[in-house]
């Protein structure tokens, strides 16, 4: 029998379904006998339109978003939202910006280009390791609107429910950045105003972003927003101001198909995908939290199903767990940059073996290490 493939622990640019990478290797010279690949296709001929209407219906039945809500394909990832967002929302200039990770501090720190930022919450003199009950943020009566990272990639730290700011009085809209835990599990829209997040994790290949707005907040911009990252603009154009990163867009909706056909436990679809993901997550927590030579710091009401970074109590054995988990086709566990360690990257496309064979080579390694 051939090998299988290695598993791929990588952040994002992550790992993607095989089922999706061997129906695009298919169709890349000619899709469905159209005589284009889909990267040669106009943006605006029939064949690309076909391919953006199944995308963004599938997208809606999928994840169960409103119709009160534009879905937005656009570009520039996350980094670019960070500005893009107070320059369409932030009209009287006043944010608020949930403090739970690093990527959440890039947020703020980017919006303080263009509004003035007053921190709910910030965790940083604990490192990142927690969420704060919501009753001890502090909220601003005239906010423009408040900005949290539904989950941390960094620090692992992911909100397990997103906040009711009607019933704790706030009456501006939540913006979350749900790069990362996007299509992971249901979210609860009627919470949310406004969400984004770059498409490198769960959905498809990088030079996608999803933003999912209500309709309500659509209306003038800054007059500094450029104009092809307006989003009343971008929605009225129907994605179609200027081109769109199309093949992103083609194979996210290969991976939007796939999920709604996805079987676990019974269910289908993103209600098995969390089910999938829960599980996932359990089995590596467990295998950390039950050895004697790994850790993992965050709280535990606050781990993120996603992102889990873990360290050696012996940190000099980093290096080598490194190289033989590669050898044994463990990829991408290195932890990243600010932080050191070790992370496993859990997205959709991880199947439940892929975290059997990394628990197993944990053992072992403790084994042979510890």
């Amino acid at each position: 029998m051939p090998q299988r493939r290695p598993y791929n622990f990588s952040a994002g640019p992550a790992a993607l379904p095989l089922p999706v990478l061997e129906r695009a290797a298919a169709e890349m010279c000619d899709w469905r006998g159209s005589g284009m690949g889909v990267m040669e296709m106009s943006h605006r001929g029939a064949e690309f339109a076909e391919i953006m209407a199944s995308t963004e219906r599938d997208l809606r039945a999928l994840a169960q978003v409103p119709d009160d809500f534009a879905v937005l394909f656009m570009q520039g990832g996350a980094l670019a939202e960070n500005a893009i967002v107070p320059l369409n929302l932030a009209r009287r200039g006043r944010v608020d910006v949930g403090i739970s990770g690093s990527w959440s501090a890039k947020s703020a720190q980017e919006a303080a280009k263009y509004a003035q930022v007053s921190a709910a919450f910030d965790t940083r003199g604990e490192g990142h390791l927690s969420v704060p009950d919501p009753s001890t943020w502090r909220l601003q009566d005239d906010a423009d609107y408040l900005h949290l990272c539904s989950n941390e990639t960094i620090d692992g730290v992911e909100f397990q429910v997103l906040p009711d700011l009607a019933a704790m009085g706030y009456r501006a809209p939540l913006v979350v950045d749900c790069s990362s835990n996007q299509l992971s599990r249901p979210f609860d829209w009627s919470r949310i105003g406004l969400a984004f997040g770059g498409a490198q994790k769960n959905i498809g290949p990088a030079g996608l972003t999803l933003v999912y707005v209500r309709r309500s907040l659509l209306g003038e911009a800054h007059a500094l927003c450029p104009s092809a990252f307006e989003f009343s603009r971008v929605a009225r154009e129907g994605s179609m101001f200027n081109t769109p990163p199309t093949y992103a867009i083609y194979m996210a909706g290969l991976v939007f198909e796939w999920a709604l056909q996805f079987e676990y436990a019974g269910l289908r679809g993103l209600a098995a995908i969390e089910r999938h993901n829960l599980d996932k997550a359990q089995l590596l927590y467990g295998a950390i939290d039950g050895s004697g030579l790994y850790s993992n710091r965050v709280a535990a009401a606050a781990r993120s199903r996603m992102n889990v970074p873990f360290f050696l109590r012996r940190e000099e054995l980093t290096g080598i767990f490194l190289t033989e988990a590669k050898a044994a086709g463990l990829l991408q566990l290195k932890g990243h940059k600010s932080k050191g360690g070790l992370r496993a990257s859990l997205y959709n496309a991880m199947p439940l073996a892929g975290v059997e064979a990394l628990v197993g080579f944990m053992k072992d390694f403790e084994h042979r290490h510890g």
